[in-house]
């Protein structure tokens, strides 16, 4: 059988290295990445639970190298950046290194892609590893040619001597060369000696995805396989009432028809007879469902009336300072991942053994889903990333693995595809949680904050798989699993408090955390989690007090910033946009300035925007947006770039046009009238990036970095234009003329 897109061959054909590696500490279920146990090593990144060199690095006989990591490719341009390290490091030239991505047969343990963790904890494992690596054979060639180590020097993948000797690693390597745990240090190559690392190398993934190329496990094709369609019900907690399968059944082309509980699936050789098959059986099944669902019109008033976990998470000085007070109710509807391409994935069954293509951000942990879900074995179930057509969070992907691997195990021997169509996908999604958070804060005379009071409220940001039940066809078989209690993440990431905490120097403060455990829609980790409504609320709150107090705001938060790295981001933004020098265009014209550090741990980002905003039409128009941000060391510039403009974009859609919509009983946003997102005619005339180099430090993550910071600049400007605060996401031209009672 012939595998259009399988990595097998990656991997075979004679090697002088086995790749071989030790999986150290139980991987805990967290939202940022890799989780484990604490560090007793003290080995950097991922080295700390997968330490052997040749769990990283493989060197076959001809040279060839291969680079291998446990996370997945998501868009965000990982797989360009990590051979970009490991070529820096083993001095190989970028077109001599293959990557292996997430796969539960071949790849270590590196928990979920997620949290902006990817760099930090695969790039750093591979760049301390190929260093690592690259010392080792150095050190074997000296043996080999009778010279000191430092007499030698490494040019694309051989080792020069002097007189003239050289060796290449092809005929360096030897069985077991590796496979040696790491050490706490390397030779780190020094920036200054760069030829592959901070440079705008083109992305290895994007020339297939723009010139339709099989690109995404979408496009995958296997021998002898079958289309799968399920038939999803129609709300939460429907129960099947009845269905004709038959009808179905002696249809032309199908090849099987599959009910186990409320699960239902169609195969048949064809896509479209699938379609088909899918659509005839929905139409002759019935449902008994059940109102559960909140009035929609009222949710941010819903969501604060549940019954809450209360947690303060901060708390400094004598909150209560009097002032000019500035209060507000700030809200965002759930929001669905809306993915162009619908989830997809391909099971087969063969001999007793599952094996999964997914876009999983999390191999290892939909592989215990669903071998609980199944009650099989794990070591019977293989999971291997491939990539999707749209992500960043828990969308669709895991649940179409999961139906994929129902319907395989009905039919035996054959790859099943199976698609989600459109509105299943906008349906069932696990939505990014709706929250409202709840500031009251207070400038005092001396223009400086003398009280800040905040409240979030929110539902769990983290339902991923593991368990069975976190999968849409485990609750569905007739062996249900019931839903997983809801997951808390802890600070200092947090979840739905993710950067509640304000990252200003503010002597009085104290920040409130309300979990919500009943979840009255499907929700789970969406990009930034709730870092994007918090800092959208602490930025909006922040400049109504400059506004109050008659301060200009970037000078505002510059008074009241202590971390150099954030003022830096600050006045580089505030610079390159012209912000002491701006001139309204019209009374349209508004302007806007946001900042965060993302979880307060990673990428600082500050984003400067200018909008039009008529108010007889209440539709906001960006125009023009400048970033800054510093991640520490840059891999690749335009990488980096690309994901700031790109949390850019999404935060503009989030912000002015998404929502989803339901009535008691059903999720209404559907298809794509209902639940709008930014079109091409709405990307701002200019969006400039600017980075602040730091050539030496650490990786920081940085492809949610953006998102707050642009929302909060957005709303900032509408104020600055219509001189009303919003305080309700989305920002729509319907509730803008509604504020300015047009």
């Amino acid at each position: 059988m012939t595998h259009a897109l399988s990595r097998r061959s990656v991997l075979s054909g004679a090697g002088a290295l086995m790749v071989a590696f030790r999986l150290s500490g139980a991987c805990a279920q967290t939202e940022t990445g890799t989780g484990g146990s604490p560090s007793k090593r003290g080995l950097p990144g991922s080295l700390e639970d997968t330490p052997k060199i040749d769990s990283w690095i493989r060197i076959d006989a001809s040279g060839a190298v291969t680079i291998i990591t446990g996370k997945a490719e998501l868009g965000q341009g990982l797989k360009t950046a990590l051979l970009q390290v490991a070529a820096e490091e083993l001095k190989v030239s970028l077109d001599r290194l293959t990557l292996v991505t997430a796969d539960t047969a071949r790849t270590p343990n590196e928990g979920y892609t997620a949290a902006s963790h990817s760099m930090q904890d695969s790039g750093t494992a591979i760049r301390h590893a190929a260093a690592q690596a690259r010392e080792i054979l150095v050190a074997e060639a000296a043996r080999r040619l009778g010279v000191a180590a430092a007499s030698l020097q490494v040019r694309d993948g051989e080792v020069f001597g002097p007189d003239r000797k050289r060796v290449g690693y092809g005929d360096l390597v030897r069985d077991q060369l590796l496979s040696v745990d790491a050490k706490q240090t390397s030779p780190l190559t020094s920036p200054a000696d760069f030829v592959v690392m901070n440079r705008s190398v083109p992305r290895i993934d994007v020339p297939a995805k723009v010139t339709g190329g099989s690109a995404y496990v979408q496009d995958l094709r296997l021998e002898g396989m079958l289309h799968g369609r399920v038939v999803r019900p129609p709300s939460y907690g429907a129960t099947l009432r009845d269905c004709d399968l038959a009808q179905v059944e002696r249809m032309s082309g199908i090849a099987k028809v599959v009910r186990d509980g409320n699960f239902l699936g169609v195969l048949a050789g064809r896509e479209w007879t699938a379609i088909q098959g899918m659509r005839t059986l929905a139409a002759t099944t019935t449902w008994t469902e059940q109102q559960t669902l909140p009035d929609s019109a009222g949710l941010p008033a819903a969501l604060m009336h549940l019954p809450s976990k209360d947690t303060t998470i901060h708390d400094a000085g004598s909150p209560g300072k009097p002032g000019i007070v500035v209060e507000g109710i700030f809200s965002r509807p759930y929001l669905t991942h809306g993915s162009i391409g619908p989830s997809c994935a391909i099971a087969q069954f063969q001999d007793g053994k599952l094996t999964v293509w997914t876009h999983t951000q999390g191999v290892f942990f939909l592989r215990g889903a669903i071998a609980g879900m199944l009650r099989m074995a794990p070591e019977n179930v293989r999971c291997i990333h491939a990539e999707g057509a749209g992500c960043y969070g828990h969308n669709g992907a895991d649940d179409a693995a999961a139906d994929a691997a129902m319907l395989a195990l009905a039919m035996p021997g054959r790859p099943i595809r199976v698609q989600l169509m459109r509105e299943q996908e906008h349906a069932w999604d696990p939505f990014g949680p709706g929250m409202v958070v709840k500031l009251k804060a207070a400038v005092g005379a001396d223009g400086t904050i003398a009280d800040w009071h905040h409240e979030v409220w929110s539902q769990s940001h983290m339902m991923r798989p593991g368990p069975p039940g976190t999968l849409v066809a485990a609750r569905l078989k007739s062996d249900a699993f019931p839903p997983p209690p809801p997951i808390a993440l802890a600070q200092p990431e947090g979840g739905g408090d993710r950067n509640a905490i304000p990252l200003y120097a503010i002597a009085n403060s104290k920040v409130i955390s309300h979990f919500l455990p009943d979840m009255p829609l499907r929700g789970s980790s969406m990009r930034s989690l709730g870092g994007y409504l918090n800092v959208l609320s602490i930025e909006s709150v922040l400049d109504e007090l400059a506004a109050r107090s008659g301060q200009d705001p970037v000078a505002f938060r510059l008074r009241h910033t202590v971390d150099s790295r954030a003022r830096e981001v600050i006045e580089t933004a505030a610079s390159r946009f012209g912000w002491a020098a701006r001139v309204k265009a019209s009374a349209s014209t508004g302007f806007g300035f946001g900042l965060a550090r993302y979880k307060n741990l990673e990428a600082w980002c500050a984003v400067a925007v200018e909008i039009e905003l008529p108010r007889q039409s209440g539709v906001v128009r960006v125009r023009r947006v400048v970033a800054a941000v510093d991640t520490g060391q840059v891999v690749n510039p335009d990488g980096v770039r690309n994901q700031i403009e790109g949390g850019i974009l999404q935060s503009m859609s989030w912000t002015l046009f998404e929502r989803v919509t339901f009535d008691r009983t059903r999720v209404t946003s559907v298809d794509w009238s209902a639940y709008p997102i930014m079109r091409f005619d709405g990307v701002p005339e200019s969006v400039e990036v600017d980075l602040v180099d730091r050539p030496g430090d650490v990786f920081y993550g940085v492809a949610e970095a953006a998102q707050g910071p642009t929302g909060a600049a957005i709303a900032n400007a509408i104020r600055d234009a219509a001189g009303v605060r919003l305080y309700e996401l989305p920002f729509t031209a319907a509730r803008i003329k509604k504020a300015l009672a047009v």
